[in-house]
């Protein structure tokens, strides 16, 4: 079974199950409307040592802040302010003491940064690898949140940074490289809070998710929950330094935006992001009436079978 698989049988199997106001599975977070045109939204993220991370590669507080990071990237990606957080550790008794001082530290650094409280939690022992496990809350005008159902065909599709930094930064950590600026960028991603609060009040903006398993299967996600397909324009893939094409293309948890906006708006959506935060959008292709994913090169259909990361 895969990943997905999984998932949509855990949908059927509660689905005949009260909601209880809930919105049902399958964006970036759960949204539980609160009244006064207001939502709370929930996600919840776990990180496994020999998956997600490498603990020799990788300081305890630079595990903090990714673990942090991961989940307030989620929020964003509805277009919502986080707010809270619940943080849940398993650890074997060689990280803990010094380890899980260090760990905390990182992790309260960047909820001072984004202004976002630990409200609770659990800790319980491991045998011998760590687990953690976050959950992130966070709040927005209803009419703000922004869904993976909502792409449009017409739509541009834009990623708001470039991409497959991570990807190369693992691939250096795998081969021993760890001071490279690409192995930073994996273990320290930047959540972008403020531009997801941003898209988020943007009405031409429809659809939008975070970049975690890898362009190639996220995108991939929009289509199936909004029915369309879309092309990708090869050329246009913003690919980071030390990355290539593939890997900007397949590699994950590069945490950034994922987003389609109407096309006839979308020129002047790219001017206003460039002058708010000085950086572009970058258009990567657009959405079609006819599903599926088709990769262009200079506007031609190029059969490539390039997929992101998959967890099963």
């Amino acid at each position: 079974m895969t990943e997905f698989g999984f998932i949509e049988s855990i949908r059927e199997a509660f689905a005949a199950l009260p909601d209880n106001g809930f919105e049902g599975i399958g964006d970036d977070c759960a949204v539980l409307p609160v009244g006064g045109g207001e939502s709370l939204v929930f996600t919840a993220d776990m990180l496994a040592e020999g998956v997600h991370f490498l603990r020799a590669a990788t300081s305890p507080a630079e595990l903090g802040r990714k673990s942090l990071a991961v989940n307030l990237s989620d929020v964003a990606a509805m277009g919502a302010r986080p707010v809270a957080t619940l943080l849940s550790l398993s650890l074997p008794a060689d990280a803990t003491d010094a380890w899980a001082t260090e760990f905390m530290r990182g992790y309260r650094e960047l909820s001072e940064q984004y202004g976002v409280t630990l409200a609770g939690g659990d800790t319980t022992r491991s045998a011998s690898l760590i687990a953690i496990n976050v959950t992130a809350i966070g709040r927005a005008p209803s009419a703000h949140l922004k869904r993976r159902g909502d792409a449009r065909p017409g739509d541009a599709i834009f990623a708001a940074g470039e991409l497959g930094g991570s990807g190369a930064g693992l691939r250096d950590m795998l081969a021993g490289r760890c001071d490279t600026p690409s192995a930073a960028l994996h273990r320290n991603p930047v959540p972008q809070v403020a531009e997801g609060i941003w898209l988020g009040e943007r009405p031409e903006v429809h659809a939008m998710m975070d970049l975690s398993d890898g362009l190639a299967s996220d995108l991939g996600h929009i289509l199936d929950r909004s029915g369309v397909g879309a092309e990708l324009d090869l050329d246009r893939i913003p690919v980071a330094p030390g990355a290539d094409l593939r890997t900007a293309a397949c590699a994950g948890e590069d945490y950034k935006l994922l987003l389609t906006a109407a096309a006839e708006l979308a020129d002047r959506l790219s001017a206003d992001f460039r002058a708010r935060f000085g950086t572009p959008l970058y258009p990567v292709g657009r959405i079609v009436p006819a599903p599926g994913l088709v990769w262009l090169r200079d506007g031609r259909p190029v059969p490539l079978d390039w997929h992101g990361f998959t967890h099963y």
